[in-house]
């Protein structure tokens, strides 16, 4: 990759205060998943109720992918290792630190699978708390080019934010009073160094809106408000809120900060750090991911990946950002910074299928020399969108105004206008999201492999469906009561005398469907549940061309 070492500017000062071990991290698939106490019928036992109530929406049972890996497997393994760093569960792998005597037991043991090495060496715990803050305020780590980071050098800079805000319509999008209130954003990085600091942030810290964080490649740490500052600097496009420094789109948010990124050096692990997070966020609820990092080639050539493997199910990042979307959670992912290379330059997970992989644009709307180009291995036009990320503002580290270029950049503002968008309109499923964000971008109708769709914008996005559909359409749809005791539901929905009604459970089990019809259209529809067992649903609703879905909690 040719990046420059930031290991090799601090490397003395690690080594007082790391005790450091020539072993290496393995990945351990395992076989099976046997589990002897949590159940598919009882998902709130390892989901949070928000994780659960997005599934609804979305039509997403839970399957063996949410199960966690056998604690037996992980405490055999763990005898092996000098440390386990983690397990995924939808990998059903675990990844540790062992010798080759270590990996050799492993992978004779009957229920594992295979034994991968994912990253050459390995820092362990330090006996010292490194002064990260320090670290990621020197010039060298400031001002270094980190192409997997997808992201350029800062820059002082005295340029107006109203530029990068108006070009995607941000600006319309608080007029309208939508924030990003109610949407839960999960930030994948390397560091967020200043967050906790900077007055640009102080509402979330305020309002109680970082709702939880952790470090996956160092994770005896209990905070991230450390390490490599590109973090802080792509959370301050979507969370910063201080007028005349910067205001972000999507302030209001809820936040989950995770450091996945392991800046000394460039191995496979990072990806499984990446999948690990994604489980973690998928646990809580998160609506979406931020991530503005990408891979392609490693310190070990012999992980480097080809352009037949970026083909959107291949890499480990891209299976897990495929698994993150299936789940109704909205993946944004910069293209990549190797524009230079021409055609074919993305980097994984941008080549997943059904997330938003972002490129960047200069003033003038075209696309900037840096920004990674498709198609993908298997010839999908990518990126999806672009928005301006040719020196946008952006808060850094000490708190100040900077700018820098990378798609690293553009990717955090569409995240903000696509948090913005679901507050506007909770009712949308992750695919009616995307494709209003589509419908809005400026070359919708022909798409390239530079820019994708193009420039979304807020007003064409939320506006633009209603004003192309048919006047019934613009009308609310309300079920009440709701929370629903032993009343009847009624629904106020469209305008004709007729509709189905349909009640699915959490499994995506049809409990209920019926037609429905009443006198007169402004009258609502009447419909007993009698019978049916507590708990969320899904109620849809069809009239004609007209569909909707909301959520129904039955106590």
């Amino acid at each position: 990759m040719g990046k420059i070492k930031f290991w090799i500017a601090i490397s003395f000062t690690l080594l007082l205060v790391f005790s450091a071990k020539a072993q290496d991290r393995y990945a351990v698939y395992f076989k099976y998943k046997p589990q002897e106490s949590l159940s598919l019928s009882r998902p709130q036992e390892f989901l949070t109720q928000k994780a659960i109530e997005r599934r609804i929406k979305e039509g997403v049972p839970a399957d063996s992918l949410d199960l966690p890996v056998a604690t037996k497997y992980l405490d055999e393994v763990s005898d092996l290792s000098d440390y386990v760093l983690y397990a995924s569960k939808w990998m059903n792998a675990a990844v540790l630190v062992t010798d080759q005597a270590g990996v050799d037991a492993m992978a004779a043991l009957p229920f594992v699978e295979r034994v991968e090495l994912v990253a050459r060496d390995f820092l362990t715990k330090p006996s010292a708390k490194i002064n990260y803050q320090a670290l990621a305020s020197t010039s060298t780590e400031n001002n270094i080019k980190h192409p997997k980071l997808n992201s350029r050098e800062l820059a002082e800079t005295d340029n107006s934010y109203d530029f990068q805000n108006e070009l995607i319509g941000i600006d319309r999008m608080h007029a309208d009073g939508y924030t990003g209130d109610g949407v839960m954003i999960a930030v994948f990085d390397a560091g967020f160094p200043g967050t906790n600091t900077s007055s640009a942030f102080s509402h979330l810290f305020a309002n109680n809106q970082i709702l939880a964080q952790r470090d996956f490649v160092r994770p005896w740490n209990t905070e991230v408000f450390m390490g490599h500052q590109h973090g802080t600097n792509v959370l301050s496009l979507i969370a910063a809120n201080e007028p005349g420094k910067l205001v972000s789109g999507a302030y209001d948010a809820d936040f989950v900060l995770m450091i996945t990124e392991e800046v000394e050096t460039e191995y496979k692990v990072e990806e499984f750090n990446w999948v690990r997070a994604a489980e973690y966020s998928d646990s809580l609820g998160v609506d979406i991911i931020s991530s503005s990092v990408g891979y392609w080639d490693f310190d070990d050539p012999a992980m480097n990946y080809t352009l037949e493997d970026l083909d959107g199910k291949t890499t480990i990042i891209t299976r897990g950002a495929s698994i993150a979307s299936n789940r109704g959670i909205l993946v944004v992912n910069s293209v990549g910074n190797y524009g230079s290379r021409g055609e074919y330059s993305l980097v994984a997970p941008a080549d997943a299928e059904d997330i938003l992989s972002v490129g960047s644009v200069k003033t003038s709307g075209e696309v900037s020399t840096f920004s990674s180009r498709g198609p993908t291995g298997d010839g999908r036009f990518k990126p999806e969108l672009s928005a301006f990320g040719d020196s946008p503002v952006l808060i850094r580290s000490n708190g100040s105004a900077g700018s820098s270029n990378g798609t690293s950049f553009s990717a955090p503002q569409i995240t903000a206008l696509a948090a913005g968008l679901w507050e506007a309109r909770p009712e949308w499923t992750k695919a009616e999201l995307m494709e209003n964000l589509f419908r809005s971008a400026t070359q919708y109708d022909n798409p390239d492999n530079l820019l994708g769709y193009g420039i979304p914008n807020f007003y064409d996005a939320l506006y633009g469906e209603i004003l192309a559909a048919p006047e019934h359409e613009t009308l609310k749809t309300k079920i009440y009561p709701n929370p629903l005791g032993q009343s009847d539901l009624k629904i106020q929905f469209g305008t004709g005398t007729d509709c189905s009604f349909e009640l699915i459970d959490f499994s995506g089990r049809l409990v209920m469907r019926q037609n429905l019809s009443r006198a007169h259209a402004n009258t609502p529809y009447l419909v007993s549940v009698d019978g049916i067992e507590t708990g969320i649903y899904l109620v849809v609703l069809r009239e004609g061309a007209l569909i909707k879905q909301v959520k129904l909690l039955k106590q």
